[in-house]
């Protein structure tokens, strides 16, 4: 059994989850449902984190084509909290700043996805080159 060391986090390693198929987006669901529980979400912010990571998991699965997602355990001044990463090399998204507004959408969707996202996570990044693909980092973070 490893011994931590004073002033060493708890922090656990990274889990990533391939988003390629339905069946990974169900499995995405549940591993970022297990990590709210493992951080102290209570059922609100379990339900706003997992909220945002099906989205955003959709979104590369449908728009880019498939990707990854990736969970961090933090702890830091403002308390415990779960970092999502998820990226695709899918073809990108040309204006990232209309693609935050409600309404705007590229399918059959309502356009609420990304900038509801957004809303539900403490912190949230965009970054994306069209051709080469779209990164979003999102975090939530419980109270200190």
């Amino acid at each position: 059994m490893a011994t931590r060391r004073p002033g060493e986090s708890d922090r656990c390693e990274p889990s990533t989850f391939p988003v390629r198929t339905e069946e990974d987006l169900l499995t995405t669901r549940h591993a970022v449902r297990a990590a709210t529980l493992a951080v102290g979400f209570g059922i609100v912010d379990q339900t706003r984190v997992v909220t945002a990571a099906s989205e955003l998991a959709r979104n590369a699965y449908i728009h880019g084509g498939g990707g990854t997602l990736t969970v961090e355990h933090l702890q830091g001044s403002r308390g415990r909290g779960l970092r999502l990463t998820i990226s695709d090399d899918g073809p990108g998204i040309a204006d990232v700043e209309s693609a935050l507004t409600d309404g705007y959408t590229t399918g059959a969707g309502l356009g609420h996805g990304l900038g509801g996202a957004r809303r539900l996570m403490h912190e949230f990044d965009i970054r994306s080159t069209p051709g080469e693909g779209t990164t979003v980092t999102a975090t939530r973070w419980t109270a200190p």
